[in-house]
């Protein structure tokens, strides 16, 4: 239950308050929301398949978001940084979709 209430002040406080992303932010906030529902979706099959740890969840978390990142400027720097950008995307939407499907298969039994 407290997930959820967090979940849902965070979610008015973004409503009223209406933060702005720094223009020099921007091109990383796709990609760290991208990384961090990487890790949400790898934490809740691990909570079906029994085997969650939250610290293991939190460093997979930050981990995530910050190496995501990382390649992201990495590749601003060397002037490729839509390609890695997409290799990112990729990378982290083929994971996204496998813990999907293991909980799609873990909740349905198909």
């Amino acid at each position: 239950m407290i997930p959820a209430l967090g979940l849902l002040v965070g979610i008015v406080l973004g409503l009223v308050f209406q933060p702005a992303v720094p223009v020099a932010l921007q091109p990383y906030l796709p990609i760290a929301v991208v990384a961090a529902l990487d890790a949400v979706f790898g934490g809740f099959r691990a909570v079906l398949d029994g085997i969650f740890d939250d610290r293991v969840f939190v460093v997979s978390f930050l981990s995530n978001v910050v190496v995501a990142a990382l390649i992201v400027y990495l590749g601003d720097q060397l002037g490729v940084g839509a390609q890695l950008s997409t290799g990112v995307v990729v990378v982290l939407g083929i994971r996204i979709f496998s813990n999907a499907a293991a909980i799609r298969r873990h909740l349905f039994r198909a």
